[in-house]
């Protein structure tokens, strides 16, 4: 039950992780036809942090509310949760995160002056929102830290108790800017839970939408569709293929605090 309610809760929104473009329009396209994924093949191997634009600057109350779920290979393969999961459609759950700036090098330019060389980025505080999104669902008592990889923006792991972990690698990602000023996202990482009975790994792609909207209630707003991939460790992986054996669509709201 605990590894379900785990695998559950990091595939509604994580603000972890822009090198490489997608295609015009090819994300938007993909939002729109919700049960026909396939594999995003158009991404880039993750380097750096995802750079958001600065009118997600602050701190921020998000609602994330499910609005629709789907599993494509069901009844022969169903992941862990998903039949769970149905009870939370249109059950809004609350929780803070922020979006922080920070210096990044400027590329072309010489090291000699390191200050001098680096230019502000917006980036998401990753172990804040994901310490936060995960203790809303679990209790603060149940999750006990989120610690970043020094070394990699793409790597973390969550610590809970009885000795668990969740380690999650974003391994590529790709953005896209449409034409109504809609910020879109979309990254592939990978899930390892050990510390239960069994190892789980997984692969997830998350592809979000993120526009203004014109009132200030909310500020911003977003469609995230999260899609589950069976890794080559599991059994039915050469079954399943490219095809996602789950998909969820969540509705955010962004309040400014």
């Amino acid at each position: 039950m605990f590894l379900k309610t785990i695998l559950s809760i990091f595939l509604i929104i994580l603000f972890l992780f822009p090198t490489g473009k997608a295609q015009a329009g090819e994300l938007a396209e993909r939002l729109a036809d919700f049960t026909k994924w396939e594999k995003l093949t158009s991404v880039k191997t993750a380097e750096g942090d995802l750079i958001y634009p600065n009118w997600m600057s602050g701190t921020w109350k998000v609602t994330s509310t499910l609005v629709d779920l789907a599993a494509p290979l069901a009844p022969d393969i169903v992941t862990p949760g998903f039949v769970g999961n149905r009870s939370q459609i249109n059950q809004p759950v609350s929780f803070l995160v922020r979006f922080i700036k920070v210096k990044q090098p400027i590329s072309g330019l010489k090291n000699i002056h390191k200050q001098e060389n680096k230019s502000e980025i917006l980036v998401a505080d990753r172990v804040f929102n994901s310490l936060n999104l995960s203790r809303a669902y679990l209790g603060d008592e149940a999750v006990i830290a989120v610690k970043p990889d020094p070394k990699s923006p793409n790597r973390q792991i969550t610590f809970f108790g009885g000795e668990r972990q969740l380690v999650s690698l974003v391994t590529a990602r790709t953005t896209e800017n449409t034409a109504d000023g809609k910020f879109i996202t979309a990254e592939v990482f990978q899930q390892y839970f050990k510390g239960g009975s069994r190892a789980y790994f997984n692969t997830v792609e998350s592809t979000t939408a993120y526009y203004q909207t014109p009132t200030l209630n909310p500020k911003i707003a977003a469609d995230q569709v999260t899609a589950v991939y069976l890794s080559p460790q599991d059994p039915d992986y050469f079954t399943a293929g490219s095809r996602p054996v789950a998909l969820y669509r969540y509705r955010l709201e962004f309040f400014p605090q």
